[in-house]
């Protein structure tokens, strides 16, 4: 058993509000015993663990790209949507396997060591599945001084004419059950509406709901909506100069275009998956919209009105790497969105670090509590992917992980904090 103390704490156990002088009791395994509070430094029991700094519980990378990790400075920034898919179809391939693998590895490495416990991480091939094998069964010893990480994994699907579905899906499932035959947990999910035929959309998103759960990429960016609502704009053009089928304009937004194929699956697939889920109208599992940074009024109230577990996940830094824009944290803050924290990938970043997530965000809001932000990066994370009975927060029973962030500056993220895993 080990005793660790610090200056704080942000448990997140009902409530974002730092607690004093923390003294923790964690088995060996990392189950939290008790979590109580010290008088002073003197009075701590022998043996007990003292670091100057505030603890949180592990955080949860709500979505990320590991497998583009040896795309790290490779594209250009500030060139939209349009010019991204540009940049990714002509770099993917410019590293060979050795390459990719050992950059891969360099950031699995790197997730461990700062404190993220669990990943929503998107995959287009399995190049990836070996690393996240090996994290989830690691055992962490002063021998071996990283610590094991839950990588849940999305195989994302795209495809943009109506007849290759099939097959689409078909190859998908396959790359999935790969990943569950070694003991992995993983299913099909589908991209965008930008990079789908309305077909294939239905039945990736049909499939991937019979798991529980998908991720989308959703309302990236105007050139998006622009596409859906006008059928014009730089994304548009791209996909038609590429002789590519675009998607049907609907006049309404990405998210609402969105929700629309969802509901076309669940009338194939009978209304909805349970009795409960019949009960609220809503389509039943948890749905990751991810990144949000146009997301509007008209498509939060059609979110809530369908949906019955919508996570909203942004990723800063890559929203300002790609678009030069951030999305409306204000507005999705009133409409008690439950929001969560990712990275994105080293195509649209030059770091995976959630820490420096947060400052982004303490800096672009500084009305936000470092609490507040650390429930996006760690609670809300959690429930995502369902693990919030062991992840998330810091209380007894529960395996959050213990991170120790370093050079607060009165509760606020700077260019010098920094995280690290204790437990």
């Amino acid at each position: 058993m080990r005793k660790i103390a610090a200056d704080y704490v942000y448990t997140l156990d009902g409530g974002v509000k730092p607690v004093f002088r923390p003294l923790i009791e964690v088995e060996d395994s990392g189950r939290i015993i008790s979590v109580n509070q010290y008088e002073d430094t003197d009075s701590l029991p022998d043996g007990t663990e003292y670091h100057q700094g505030t603890l949180a519980p592990g955080f949860v990378n709500a979505h990320c790209h590991i497998e583009l990790s040896h795309l790290k400075d490779a594209f250009k920034e500030a060139t939209g949507m349009s010019g991204f898919i540009n940049q990714i179809n002509e770099l993917r391939e410019s590293v060979d396997k050795e390459g990719r693998l050992k950059a891969m590895e360099a950031e699995f490495k790197n997730f461990s060591l700062q404190g993220v416990v669990a990943v929503s991480d998107i995959s287009n091939c399995n190049e990836s599945f070996i690393f996240k094998k090996e994290y989830l069964n690691y055992s962490h010893s002063d021998e071996k001084p990283l610590f094991p990480v839950y990588y849940r994994t999305f195989v994302e699907l795209f495809g943009t004419e109506k007849q290759d579905a099939p097959q689409i899906l078909a190859g998908g499932q396959r790359v999935a059950d790969e990943a569950s035959a070694m003991g992995l947990e993983a299913s099909v999910t589908p991209h965008s509406c930008y990079t789908m035929s309305p077909r294939l959309l239905e039945i990736t998103a049909k499939r991937g709901l019979e798991s529980g759960i998908i991720s989308y990429h959703s309302q990236e960016s105007q050139e998006e909506e622009d596409m859906i609502m006008k059928g014009s704009g730089a994304l548009a053009d791209n996909y038609r100069g590429r002789g590519l089928s675009t998607p049907p304009v609907t006049g309404t937004t990405a998210l609402e275009y969105f929700i629309d194929r969802l509901l076309e699956a669940e009338k194939e697939n009978g209304g909805g998956n349970s009795k409960a889920q019949k009960q609220a109208g809503k389509i039943g599992g948890r749905i990751n919209l991810v990144h949000n940074v146009v997301i509007s009024q008209r498509s939060i109230d059609r979110a809530k009105e369908t949906l019955l577990s919508p996570f909203f996940t942004i990723c800063p830094l890559s929203n300002i790497f790609i678009h030069r824009q951030l999305p409306p944290i204000g507005l999705m803050r009133r409409n008690n969105l439950k929001i969560c924290l990712g990275t994105d990938s080293l195509s649209s970043n030059h770091i995976l670090d959630m820490v420096r997530e947060m400052e982004c965000l303490q800096k672009s809001f500084p009305d936000l509590e470092l609490g507040e932000i650390l429930s996006w990066a760690c609670a809300n994370g959690a429930e995502l992917l369902s693990r919030q009975d062991i992840l998330g927060s810091i209380a007894p029973g529960k395996t959050p992980g213990l991170v120790l962030l370093e050079n607060l500056q009165d509760f606020k993220i700077t260019e010098r904090t920094t995280s690290r895993r204790i437990v």
